[in-house]
């Protein structure tokens, strides 16, 4: 994903879902929370892209810019919490938590459809987080009605392609130029065997 999406003017605000809030524990054990984000954020967002790699930062916008515009961040950090939505991911005491990664859907051209996209610190990816935030994120998208999902990958980055293959059921899959754009679907968790019916004699 690129350049960040325009602000809707006519988007009707949604209350802030405090019921998205969770905490969650990574691969190594280390507890995180995760959050909607609110437009307060954008400062944040701009030191959180100071803090990435040069690899990292252009894997996520297809660009590397000197420090993020303050522009792209109030956009970025203003949603409805419906047709765009972002979760934060934060460490760290909660009166001065550190923010570490951000997952976020955005509306396409299709009322189901949203397209994807993830940030996570350089030295907090390998630890689970993106697994979880994606977990997260596609199961706030779901509970508002959006049921496929869309992403523009650069073809390098495996550690992306592989986690959306590993944890999605795509459907689709093509590459041009460089990039690769993937449709897909939350998969559908495993249903629970089903509990004998003591009562049924026969």
């Amino acid at each position: 994903m690129g350049t960040p999406m325009a602000v809707d003017p006519g988007a009707r605000l949604t209350a802030y879902p405090a019921e998205l809030e969770r905490t969650v524990v990574l691969r190594d054990g280390t507890p995180a929370r995760l959050r909607p984000i609110r437009p307060e954020d954008q400062d944040r967002l701009i030191a959180l892209y100071g803090r990435l790699s040069r690899h990292t930062a252009y894997q996520r916008f297809f660009s590397v810019m000197q420090r993020l515009p303050p522009d792209w961040a109030r956009i970025l950090a203003t949603v409805d919490y419906r047709r765009r939505l972002a979760l934060l991911a934060e460490v760290g005491p909660e009166d001065a938590p550190e923010l570490i990664g951000v997952a976020r859907y955005e509306p396409t051209d299709r009322a189901d459809t949203a397209e994807v996209a993830f940030t996570v610190q350089d030295d907090w990816q390998n630890r689970g987080l993106g697994t979880l935030m994606l977990d997260a994120l596609l199961g706030a998208a779901e509970a508002r009605g959006i049921r496929r999902f869309r992403a523009w990958v650069l073809a390098g980055n495996g550690r992306m392609i592989d986690l959306l293959t590993r944890f999605t059921d795509v459907v689709e899959r093509q590459t041009e130029s460089g990039v690769t754009e993937l449709l897909f679907q939350r998969r559908a968790a495993p249903r629970a065997p089903r509990s004998p019916d003591l009562t049924d004699r026969r």
